[in-house]
């Protein structure tokens, strides 16, 4: 496994970018609850800095976040003090018994994970079949061919008050893959900037060819290009699987 989201580009994504995981989760608690499920375990994957599983716990679920990265993990156990949180690969971890399974902001997408593969990803759906209630969800957003064009510029750069950060994608046609080379500059103590690089590669996929996965284990699939009225890019899909 990589070490991704290292202490600085942590800190950065949740004070720069933390939006698409409040905007998201409004849209989640609104499909949870016309499903009937009000109350019970959230188990969510690759939960980053533990922003929905804050705003799951305040409206009255147990949640669970699994990540790869410590430092995340650490911004997530100051920002939702209720929730439970571990370090780990979701291809690897154990799912408990629950009543939706989330994994928002195409982490099912990256690469952190040298294991990742349709194999895992279809072993990995259905551990989570078997850990839901009747009845559950599975909710989760997946990036997709086209994504570099869909989103805007190949190289933007994003300034704060304490950090900037560089980022430039290159997406590979033929390999489905993509690659962003991250370049931050967080503000020190003394005034000064500290520079980091991180390379993150994911692989596009289709909402419709996991869905296809998801429906031969028993989920009944439906694909969205938002959640609810937050829409994505052209080139994301939000797939709501439900255990029936």
């Amino acid at each position: 496994m990589n070490n991704p989201y290292g202490n600085d580009l942590a800190y950065i994504h949740d004070d720069g970018f933390g939006g698409f995981a409040r905007q998201a989760s409004r849209g989640i608690l609104g499909l949870l609850q016309k499903a009937g499920l009000n109350d019970g375990l959230i188990v969510d994957l690759g939960c980053g800095s533990g922003i929905w599983a804050h705003i799951a716990t305040e409206n009255g679920y147990s949640a669970h976040g699994i990540d790869i990265s410590e430092n995340m993990i650490q911004l997530a156990q100051k920002q939702a003090p209720n929730a439970s949180f571990e370090v780990n690969s979701f291809l690897k971890a154990q799912i408990p018994s629950c009543t939706a399974v989330t994994c928002m902001g195409e982490c099912m997408n990256y690469l952190f994970d040298q294991d990742h593969s349709d194999e895992q990803l279809r072993l990995l759906f259905s551990r989570i079949h078997d850990a839901l209630q009747p009845g559950g969800l599975f909710i989760f957003d997946v990036a997709g061919p086209g994504y570099a064009d869909a989103t805007g510029p190949h190289k933007r750069h994003f300034i704060s008050e304490d950090w900037a950060v560089l980022v430039h994608v290159s997406e590979y046609k033929r390999e489905q893959k993509l690659t962003r080379y991250i370049t931050a500059f967080r503000k020190t103590e003394d005034g000064s900037y500290r520079r980091t690089e991180e390379v993150h590669r994911i692989q596009l996929l289709t909402g419709a060819h996991l869905a296809k996965i998801l429906r031969d284990i028993g989920f009944k699939v439906r694909i969205r290009k938002g959640y609810g009225n937050f829409q994505l890019s052209p080139a994301h899909s939000v797939v709501i699987a439900r255990k029936e």
